[in-house]
């Protein structure tokens, strides 16, 4: 087996929140949105997981079916066009190829 590569098509496509001193900086409304938008990848239509699950403001990500990530300040969460959450870490974002807003 060999590594791949990943990304995205377009630079902007995920919707994301920042993590910055162990608080994140969006108002609930932003939570909400977040959470309207992951999705259960293994049930028949996807529905929203919505809350208590998703991203809370306690730091952490619930990853549907998997369970739960600690969010640590700097890192982003970012939810793609099909409703998958992903934690990208601070040196990644600070790092790495990302452009975020």
């Amino acid at each position: 087996m060999a590594t791949r590569t990943l990304g995205t098509t377009a630079q902007t496509s995920l919707t994301a929140i920042s993590w910055i001193n162990g608080f994140a900086q969006q108002s609930p409304a932003d939570y909400a949105t977040m959470n309207g938008s992951v999705k259960d990848d293994l049930t028949n239509g996807h529905p929203s997981i919505g809350f208590p699950f998703g991203l809370g403001d306690n730091g952490f990500l619930y990853v549907p079916n998997r369970g739960y990530l600690r969010i640590l300040p700097g890192d982003y969460v970012g939810i793609d066009n099909q409703g998958w959450p992903m934690l990208i870490s601070a040196n990644s974002i600070a790092t790495g190829a990302w452009v975020h807003t």
